[in-house]
């Protein structure tokens, strides 16, 4: 219906407040809601702009870390002997490391000792990082720097030995976006220059997909990979627990995911499947590797349990082998003295390693 009429201006010759017909007392209408809604402030339309432009799919990440969380658990540094690493901050921006390796069969031409001294320096947009072993008289050094304000990161990798055979000098760039990721190489090795590239792509929230190529020009060979991975929810998660990590943001790690890698060089397609029992706490790993031509595979299993102060590691192949790391810290304080334990046990090659180690640093 049509909104009242106003009351008349000047009385008309009537009482104060009061109009034939008219009951004075009644607001006027308020102006319609069309008109409240186009009026929007600055504030407002940057907002919802900003909102409008982020995707869902988030970055992947490097293709190189895309399986990282299940090579870490299938591939355990195993070895005998003793080792000790002992490091010192020397300042915010610099430490030192000292490595021994004793009595131990698994260095080459037959010795059972090494040392090793690594320094690295750190500020906030990248670091360099240098090893000398006297033993084996090898360099080796590492710089990372961020290049165009962030936008990329440069990598420098570079390798010296006395005998110059295994000198390398390898320079990369990593690239990315909102949804994807990029690298570029570019050096040396082996006496022949290398070319690569790769690149991941996220396609949604779940699934990300990308490639790698590289060529050899030391024996010539032109090497490619292909690489899909998918993603689980975290089905541990209840209805509270999920609004509280939705606040929280995204995980530093996906909880669960199945990744797939096929060598199309070597014919080899790599399987592996990572599930987290406990968020955190348990996880467990799948890993198996094939030849579709020749139908020859191998299984392994891995598990890690993270307790307060420990963690312990275990992998299974298919063959036999079984393989343990322990990790204790013997103090609650930051930079408390680590003792490993570390075990190796081949039935097949009836092959037993045992050896501990102790970490040192401040």
């Amino acid at each position: 219906p049509p909104p009242p009429p106003l009351p008349p201006l000047g009385g008309g010759g009537g009482k104060s407040g009061e109009t034939e017909g008219v009951d004075t007392t009644s607001a006027p209408p308020p102006p319609p809601a069309a008109a409240a809604s186009t009026s929007t402030t600055p504030a407002e339309d940057d907002i919802a702009k900003a909102a409008a432009s982020v995707s869902s799919c988030p970055n992947p990440g490097p293709l190189e870390a895309a399986t990282w969380d299940c090579r870490r658990l299938v591939t355990l540094d195993t070895y005998d002997g003793i080792r000790v690493d002992i490091s010192k901050q020397l300042s915010p921006f610099f430490a030192v490391v000292h490595s021994f390796h004793l009595g131990t069969t698994m260095l080459p031409d037959g010795k059972s000792a090494s040392y090793g001294f690594t320094t690295q320096m750190n500020d906030d947009e990248g670091f360099m990082m240098a090893r000398v072993d006297p033993e084996s008289g090898t360099v080796d050094g590492r710089i990372h720097k961020a290049l165009l304000g962030g936008l990329a990161m440069g990598k420098l990798q570079v390798g010296a030995s006395s005998e110059g055979a295994n000198d390398q000098l390898l320079a990369e760039v990593d690239l990315g976006a909102a949804t994807w990721t990029a690298n570029l190489k570019y050096g040396s090795m082996g006496g022949g220059n290398v070319f690569g590239c790769n690149y991941f792509q996220a396609i949604s929230p779940r699934l990300a997909m990308g490639g790698e190529g590289m060529y050899v020009g030391a024996n010539g060979n032109m090497m490619s990979s292909y690489t899909a991975k998918l993603l689980f929810p975290n089905v541990n998660n209840t209805g509270e627990d999920k609004d509280t990590a939705a606040a929280a943001g995204p995980p530093a790690e996906p909880p669960s995911y199945l990744a797939a890698t096929y060598n199309a060089g070597q014919g080899m397609l790599s399987l592996n499947y990572k599930r987290a029992v406990t968020p955190s706490r348990v996880n467990m790993v799948a890993s198996l590797e094939c030849s579709p031509v020749t139908l020859e595979s191998q299984v392994t299993v891995g598990a890690e349990f993270n307790l307060t102060r420990s963690k312990m590691n275990l992998c299974v192949d298919g063959s036999g082998r079984i393989q343990s790391v322990l990790e204790a810290k013997l103090g609650r304080e930051q930079g408390s003295p680590a003792l490993n334990f570390a075990a190796e046990l081949d039935h097949g090659k009836s092959l037993m390693r045992f050896g501990y180690g102790l970490n040192i640093g401040s």
